[in-house]
């Protein structure tokens, strides 16, 4: 089958949270994916924090988006050396699947310093940035509004707030609460199997 709509989600997932999951389902309705790849990241070039070992994050992410329908789980930019970069991402899938129109799908928090972002404007022009359109935790709108000229590149998926962050996760993991309600009984059950997040 040829990918005429092939959606593109990264992040740390560290751990994979039911507010990406949410995202990644809304993205595929409203987007009418034939796709969407989820891509955990490399070496975060942004991230002050170390990451929990890509493996690790692999793992929760294919339990996380399990049964989702057609979401392929990608790990380039853990095998990429270096920084990962979206761009190099977005290259290469428009190198693999020419004719797939290429969707960027991202949260709030993310489109808010899409500006600081390596040749951001490069990746408007591959691709579409589809933007959860209220922040998962607070409910409140997108700070970055793009400029005129590029304003058709961005689209709006409708989701509700959802007061999850990974953040506060790795804090009541490393506090000894329950998590249960902010992931997957998988990824719950995985946390705990491989001892995760207990020193943070």
């Amino acid at each position: 089958m040829t990918l005429r709509r092939l959606g593109v989600f990264g992040g740390a997932f560290d751990p994979p949270h039911l507010a990406h999951r949410a995202l990644a389902s809304a993205a595929l309705e409203q987007l009418a994916l034939d796709a969407l790849h989820v891509l955990p990241t490399g070496q975060a070039w942004h991230k002050s924090r170390p990451l929990t070992d890509a493996p690790h994050r692999l793992a929760m992410s294919r339990l996380a988006f399990e049964g989702l329908g057609p979401v392929v789980m990608d790990d380039r930019e853990i095998r990429r050396g270096g920084p990962s970069y979206t761009l190099d991402t977005l290259r290469e899938l428009h190198a693999e699947f020419p004719q797939a129109e290429l969707y960027l799908v991202m949260g709030k928090d993310q489109a808010d310093v899409l500006p600081t972002w390596r040749n951001w404007q490069d990746i408007l022009a591959l691709a579409s940035i589809c933007v959860a359109d209220r922040d998962l935790m607070t409910g409140q709108e997108t700070r970055f509004v793009p400029p005129p000229e590029m304003a058709g590149r961005f689209r709006k998926l409708q989701m509700p707030a959802m007061d999850i962050s990974a953040t506060g996760i790795r804090a009541r993991v490393a506090g000894g609460q329950g998590i249960a309600p902010l992931v997957s009984p998988a990824v719950a059950s995985y946390i705990e199997t491989n001892h995760l997040y207990q020193g943070h």
